[in-house]
């Protein structure tokens, strides 16, 4: 008996042993899983923080808690101020609500913004989006009519990176649709002799020699982001100004709409290439008589619209006739020229007034920066339409003027760097938000 008793306590001695060498066993291998979750936790701490100084965008907590009280933008939109309206966003509040009532609030409420985990036909909420419509509209309008980085968009809205962007892609298809649907948009090309005569009755009260001209003419070159595909980097590259650029050609009357417009090609193009579809429309839907006025180095086109375009003399080309059709060639040679600066100046409007041409467009999205481009277009004529030419001239145009650094912009933007344009954008000045470093 005493023989089992020692086996039995022997063998209850070996299996206790046993469990507890099980326990160390699990007590060394959660050791070790903890060492790796923790080691991994570090691991990505440590380059959050070392990609940390180079992030540019803000998250939640460093943002206003609500995108629908008290930010900088509905501080904007509750003042109700034209001046701040047409300073910010290019409208006054009248067109503002316009727009709204146009169609822009329907879209807004009613359409599923697009996103990875929903589909197209998924039922939209937007008592749940950041944004109500005017503040969609404003987002849209912002980003348009400045050259501010997201992150200020960020800071007046109180968004999140995602949001702003996904929220300016959808605003943007919104606002384009809306402006097609809107009449005081349209690019319309003159109809009949009687609109014709109408738009020269106003040229000719300052340029009483000429007679027939009814638009000016000229070409717009666009910087674009440069592209890794070698095929798009050489069409988009400008040998002339040694750059990269998208051109479009743009008539526009002398009430400062845009009648014609050829956008979003290739920076290499010439701009005879560019301007057929206009060409077209100076042979078929063009009285004879009529012309459009151009700058001496816009091309004239083929033998078919011959006298259609016309442009001041160049530069020691010699006149010939007698000294009374000398003098007669030249003051109508004056005439043009100072009325084909009309479309420089209207070129200079609508990169004045959206501030977003001024950038470097996408390049690897045609479809996209067409949009935009066909908006800004757009745009600038429902301006013209419902804010008034006048009211742009000493409301808006004063802005880009008030100081030096302005008319530096306005007169010499081709030649300050993309980082002043931002530095000096008057949108991005109208408001005041901090500067996180």
């Amino acid at each position: 008996m005493d023989d089992i008793a020692i086996m039995l306590h022997a063998l209850q001695q070996m299996e206790e042993e046993q469990l507890q060498d099980e326990d160390d066993d699990n007590e060394e291998a959660g050791m070790v899983a903890a060492v790796v979750v923790l080691g991994a936790e570090e691991a990505r701490r440590i380059r959050a923080e070392r990609r940390h100084p180079n992030r540019l965008y803000l998250c939640r907590p460093q943002l206003l808690p609500n995108p629908r009280i008290a930010t900088p933008w509905q501080t904007l939109y509750d003042s109700r101020s034209d001046r701040a309206f047409i300073t910010t966003m290019g409208f006054d509040v009248a067109t503002f609500e316009y727009i709204l009532a146009s169609g822009f609030a329907t879209h807004w409420n009613w359409t599923a913004i697009p996103r990875s985990e929903t589909t197209s036909t998924s039922a939209p909420r937007p008592g749940r989006r950041s944004l109500d419509a005017s503040g969609a509209l404003g987002l849209v309008l912002h980003y348009l009519n400045s050259t501010m980085r997201e992150i200020s968009l960020q800071q007046i809205f109180a968004l999140i990176p995602t949001t702003v962007s996904r929220y300016i892609t959808f605003g943007l298809k919104i606002f384009l649709r809306v402006l097609r649907e809107i009449p005081e948009a349209a690019i319309k090309y003159p109809s009949g002799a009687e609109e014709f005569q109408e738009l020269n009755d106003l040229i000719v009260v300052r340029h009483a020699r000429l007679t027939g001209a009814f638009a000016s003419i000229d070409g717009l070159k666009l910087p674009v982001q440069t592209s890794a595909d070698e095929d798009i980097e050489n069409a988009t590259y400008n040998g002339w100004l040694s750059e990269h650029f998208v051109s479009s050609v743009l008539a526009f009357s002398p009430k400062g709409l845009i009648i014609a417009a050829k956008i979003n090609a290739p920076g290499s193009w010439h701009d005879a290439h560019v301007a057929q579809t206009i060409f077209e429309k100076l042979r078929t839907q063009t009285p004879d008589g009529f012309y459009m006025v151009a700058d001496t180095a816009f091309p004239r086109g083929t033998n078919d619209i011959k006298g259609r375009i016309r442009a001041p003399v160049k530069a020691g080309q010699q006149l010939r006739g007698t000294e009374e059709e000398i003098q007669e060639q030249m003051a109508f040679d004056r005439e043009l020229l100072s009325y084909r600066q009309t479309a420089e100046w209207g070129n200079r409007t609508l990169q004045g007034s959206f501030g977003r041409l001024q950038i470097p467009l996408e390049i690897d999205d045609a479809q996209r920066r067409g949009d935009v481009l066909e908006t800004t277009v757009r745009a600038h004529n429902l301006r013209c339409n419902r804010v008034g030419f006048n009211q742009i001239q000493s409301v808006y145009m004063p802005i880009w003027r008030s100081n030096a650094d302005d008319e530096d912009i306005w007169l010499h933007f081709r030649d300050i760097v993309f980082g002043d344009q931002r530095r000096k954008d008057r949108v991005s000045r109208f408001h005041t938000y901090a500067d996180f470093q």
